[in-house]
């Protein structure tokens, strides 16, 4: 199986801050990673530097064997990347905006059409799809924003928190379209969370970070099994040093 992503002694500063602390992590092709951390650990900065927003201060990044630095036009055009506070465009329908995002990536052509259809499918609104996407409520924007990352059918889809602030329902709408769409597209799959349930679910793998540094990686069997638990959520809370409460 081929290394999608291969992450060397990442470290970026911010001035005399110290985000990331050379961090080390690979992920498989095909596979869904969870990077899952407290506020201000450095995913959402190891997220932003694999999609190639931030430069790191030093270390390597590989995505499918291209620098994120070097060659970012490249890995450009294999990624997407979901932000964690993604907006909409309230006096476009939805399907407009699959639209515009379609004949961005690839023009006036079938394929842009079977993106579209690909987005329609995993936005799964039916037909509120055709109304502006001010009447939509948060679950359904993040559906359409979910959509517009996935339809085109990227290598590596990048995931800051897709659920956060859903309610359950939500929350689980968006979890199965990630777990169906990934394994239908092939598509490999990097996201954090905060909800190590959700975590637990859908990934095949996690890395936790605190402080800018990996504390703990493997599957999700193999910390279960390590930390002596039942769910993801102890192992965070034993790794992270919550464990006296």
């Amino acid at each position: 199986m081929e290394r999608a992503v291969i992450v060397e002694r990442l470290v970026k500063k911010y001035g005399d801050f110290t985000a990331l602390k050379g961090i080390s992590f690979e992920v498989m092709e095909g596979e869904v990673f969870g990077l899952v951390g407290p506020n201000g650990a450095g995913k959402t900065t190891t997220l932003r530097i694999l999609a190639t927003l931030l430069v790191p201060t030093s270390g390597r990044v590989t995505v499918f064997g291209y620098d994120v630095v070097r060659d970012a036009h490249k890995v450009r055009r294999l990624i997407s990347y979901l932000p964690e506070e993604a907006g909409t465009y309230k006096n476009l329908t939805g399907y407009e905006y699959l639209s515009i995002v379609a004949r961005i990536y690839f023009g006036k052509s079938r394929e842009a059409e079977e993106a579209v259809e690909l987005g329609i499918k995993i936005a799964g609104i039916g037909d509120k799809i055709y109304e502006k996407m001010k009447t939509y409520s948060k679950g359904m924007q993040r559906r359409i924003q979910l959509a517009r990352a996935l339809m085109v059918r990227p290598r590596l889809a990048i995931l800051d928190e897709p659920t956060s602030g859903l309610d359950v329902a939500q929350a689980i709408e968006i979890r199965n379209a990630i777990k169906r769409f990934a394994k239908e597209l092939g598509t490999t799959v990097i996201m954090s969370s905060h909800n190590m349930l959700e975590v637990q679910e859908i990934c095949d793998r996690v890395a936790i970070i605190v402080s800018g540094e990996i504390k703990e990686q493997g599957s999700v069997r193999e910390l279960l099994s390590k930390y002596g638990v039942d769910n993801l959520e102890k192992v965070f809370l034993k790794v992270v040093g919550y464990e006296r409460s």
